[in-house]
């Protein structure tokens, strides 16, 4: 370990041209065996993007390649978060492959219209050009190291496999540090920040996560941008995270400890993130405003508040990114922010109570308690009891504006990242959904509850739009419905549904009526009277019932040995039936 630290040393000192590998193919392998020198037996070359990760064929440290969207997606989020935060420091970024795409804007003048092509580009950009002969800018090129740049911490980063990706794939970087507690895997990211030639960027470090962000808490030491990806929860981090980021800087945390989020255990979530999780339709949206809940509880002991600016359930986990700012005056929104879950066991209704109310009286803003619970002892539509769950993060999860700059970026460099489809489709799903209306009900459980088919979602999103309401789906689940309607109206369709289906009987329409006649006689003749000569006229459906019975007495005595009988002996097991349906 000594002898491969003092390599380390020696080539931060000197800058190596880096040589620029294409991104792989969507069908070409990601892991591949090779002979290229510096290669140690048994070892092989793992492929994303534009890194080339040495990998041991041991399982000695972690890499997952199904979370290659989540390393894609964090690289473009990055990328529009130092485009922004770097021109407020006179420093434009340059992305390989990314063109100004030209929009047409039609503008209404007195005389007439007029056509005006415009190139689409941040407005700090934009303005930068506005200014250029009063300030020069500086224009940071991919693996190159900015001094006016942004300082990364990954601070679980395993083979250091993001790490190695942002050297090579975001402008604009002053310092990358891979942190990771394994001396193993500390030594290995140091080789792979060799192998790839970014070492004059990426900095190998071998110690605890929390340790390298609790001694970063300065305003001078703070992160720009803090990565953590563990495995497992990292409820342990965010308390250091929310102070060692600087003052705008940007989170990216992800969770993949699902089961305890989405209310497999509560108690155990509730330790972790100061929220009780509940078994839900809407478990994964939960699971992200806990989290989020978690982080706004701690950094606002530190007088900090944050701001969400994409929140995903993607796969197996849930990956936010935030900004952190510091304002002792916005901190005192922070309990209006927060709500409290009450969710029906039987129909899954549920209803938020907010922790804090906040009134605005002239210049000044009064805050006081919430008034509640927003139900009964019991659901109003049900009759079962409530399960109360949360607190949960009750503002917008997603910053829609950060979002589309995000999503054109992507779309205009498709060959950029190998999920470039995947990440255009989530991200055009968050734009489409209702940022004011947290969580959202089930079609498929709506229809089971009641017992029915399920409509079709152009049907009941039709509904609700005809009856007023806003409505849109959500990237959390397929069959989800964001609505503002209150949950009367939604079972007010089902039933209208149910009526014109014919399918079954709605329960609480007909509720009093009596669908099914009880047979009150014990002889179980329905109120027949006995079938005589002298009524037999009366009794239709068995006007011949005695001529059948006086047939069929004695049957078992009368044995019938011509089979030319058989089938016309009025006999259930010998019904006509056409010559083909034997099969002799």
């Amino acid at each position: 370990a000594v002898r491969f630290c003092s390599v380390t040393k020696h080539l931060t000192t000197t800058a190596v041209p880096m040589e620029e590998t294409k991104p792989s193919s969507p069908t070409e392998s990601s892991q591949t065996s090779s002979t290229e020198p510096g290669l140690l037996p048994g070892e092989t070359v793992v492929r994303e993007g534009k890194a080339a990760i040495l990998f041991p064929s041991a399982n000695e440290v972690f890499y997952n390649p199904v979370q290659e969207f989540n390393r894609d997606l964090t690289c473009a989020v990055i990328t529009e978060f130092a485009r922004v935060q770097l021109a407020q420091r006179g420093v434009r970024i340059l992305i390989p492959g990314e063109k100004d795409r030209v929009v047409v804007q039609l503008s209404e003048e007195k005389n007439g219209k007029v056509d005006q092509e415009t190139s689409e580009q941040p407005e700090n950009e934009q303005q930068m050009e506005e200014e250029g002969d009063k300030k020069e800018f500086i224009t940071a090129s991919v693996g190159e190291r900015c001094e006016q740049g942004l300082h990364v911490l990954e601070g679980l980063a395993a083979s250091g496999l993001r790490s190695v990706r942002f050297a090579l794939e975001l402008p604009g970087l002053k310092s990358i540090t891979a942190n990771d507690y394994s001396a193993k895997a500390a030594a290995l990211i140091a080789r792979n920040a060799q192998h790839n030639n970014v070492s004059h960027i990426l900095q190998a470090s071998q110690r605890d996560a929390s340790m390298v962000m609790y001694e970063a808490r300065g305003r001078k030491e703070r992160y720009d941008v803090i990565d953590l990806d563990p495995y497992g929860s990292p409820s342990p981090f965010l308390d250091a995270a929310v102070q060692a980021v600087s003052e705008g800087g940007l989170l990216c945390i992800t969770c993949t400890d699902m089961a305890v989020m989405a209310g497999n255990s509560g108690e155990t979530c509730y330790s972790k993130y100061g929220s009780v999780s509940i078994k839900s339709k809407y478990c994964h949206e939960m699971a992200l405003r806990i989290i989020l809940h978690s982080l706004d509880q701690r950094a606002a002991v530190y007088q900090r508040y944050i701001e969400p600016l994409l929140s995903v359930s993607v796969d197996f986990y849930i990956r936010v990114f935030v900004r952190v700012k510091t304002g002792q005056v916005v901190v005192k929104n922070s309990a209006s922010k927060q709500a409290l879950l009450y969710n029906c066991v039987g129909c899954g209704a549920f209803h938020l109570q907010r922790m804090g109310k906040k009134m605005s009286q002239g210049k000044h803003m009064k805050y006081s308690a919430a008034t509640g619970p927003p139900v009964g002892p019991s659901c109003e539509h049900c009759g079962q009891r409530h399960q109360l769950g949360g607190p949960i993060w009750a503002e917008p999860i997603h910053d829609i504006t950060f979002v589309q700059k995000v999503l054109s970026a992507v779309s205009g460099n498709p060959t950029r990242f190998r999920t470039s489809k995947r990440i255009e489709g989530v991200l055009s799903m968050v734009t489409e959904e209702l940022q004011d209306i947290p969580l959202y009900y089930v079609l498929d459980h709506l229809s089971s509850t009641v017992h029915c088919n399920t409509p079709s979602m152009l049907q009941f999103r039709s509904a609700l739009m005809h009856a007023g309401y806003r409505v849109s789906l959500s990237h959390a689940c397929k069959n989800a419905v964001k609505t503002d309607a209150p949950a009367e109206v939604l079972w007010d369709i089902i039933r209208c549904w149910v009526i014109m289906t014919l399918k079954v009987p709605c329960k609480r329409r007909y509720r009093l009526l009596k669908l099914w006649q009880f047979n009150a006689y014990k002889n179980g003749s329905w109120g027949l009277q006995q079938a005589t000569s002298r009524n037999l006229h009366k009794l239709h459906p068995w006007e011949h019932l005695e001529d059948k019975r006086k047939q069929f007495q004695g049957k078992r005595k009368k044995q019938i040995t011509d089979s030319s009988q058989l089938k016309s002996f009025p006999c259930k097991k010998f019904r006509k039936v056409r010559p083909l349906d034997y099969n002799i």
